[in-house]
């Protein structure tokens, strides 16, 4: 990347948008996206408040990182931490926000709800991945067993993404016995995020990419 002075305001910005997807999805109450699942579930099993929630887990994912490459660990993968501490430092404050909107139980509303979420997480992705600054601890921990196991990313991040499903599910049914994290607005999203951010990179990818010095990146 060429310009560090709009590429690192952009990949906060990425960052802090989707964090609004998050909470946003959490709102419409019909289920968050699959790796906010775990998250999201330490929430409302535990009561841990959501982002410190999400700064335990990215910590456990640096954590699984350095079981999986062992001394191929790099120590730069330690930044995962800090950006993970500010990527809940963002949700708490989003989901603070986000708090301030009525509760709605109409359904197409909600569903509505979960479809924005689902933009604004796919625009996130979009504007934070190419600056190719620090993954988040998701991304890097795909990445590292991709690159251990010989796997393409997208069959290891499929399968990340359903683990974390079922994790979620049978813990939040074993514990207090409902579903929680995961629901309707979780199989949307899971589909729904792609097709977006696969259209964003297709239509507006390659304009991002000049302006900013990107090397363009495959849809993930």
């Amino acid at each position: 990347m060429k310009n560090l002075k709009i590429g690192i305001p952009l990949y906060f910005a990425g960052l802090f948008i989707m964090t609004i997807g998050i909470s946003l999805s959490v709102k419409s109450d019909l289920g968050v996206s699959p790796l906010s699942t775990i998250p999201y579930t330490m929430t409302c099993v535990w009561g841990i408040e959501m982002g410190n929630a999400t700064i335990i887990f990215h910590c456990v994912l640096v954590l699984i990182q350095l079981i999986v490459l062992r001394k191929d660990f790099s120590l730069l993968i330690l930044l995962q931490i800090p950006v993970g501490i500010v990527f809940g430092k963002c949700t708490t404050f989003c989901n603070y926000l986000v708090s301030f909107l009525p509760d709605v139980q109409n359904i197409p509303i909600r569903l509505l709800m979960i479809i924005a979420s689902c933009v604004l997480v796919a625009l996130g992705i979009f504007l934070y991945v190419p600056t190719n600054i620090v993954p988040l601890a998701g991304e890097g921990c795909m990445t590292a067993v991709s690159r251990v196991a010989g796997i393409e990313f997208s069959k290891v991040k499929i399968v990340f993404d359903c683990l974390m499903v079922c994790i979620s599910a049978a813990v939040s049914l074993i514990t207090i016995h409902e579903w929680a994290s995961v629901g309707v607005g979780t199989v949307i999203a899971a589909i729904l995020v792609g097709i977006i951010l696969g259209f964003m990179v297709r239509k507006f990818g390659p304009i991002r990419d000049r302006i900013l010095g990107y090397a363009q990146f495959s849809d993930m």
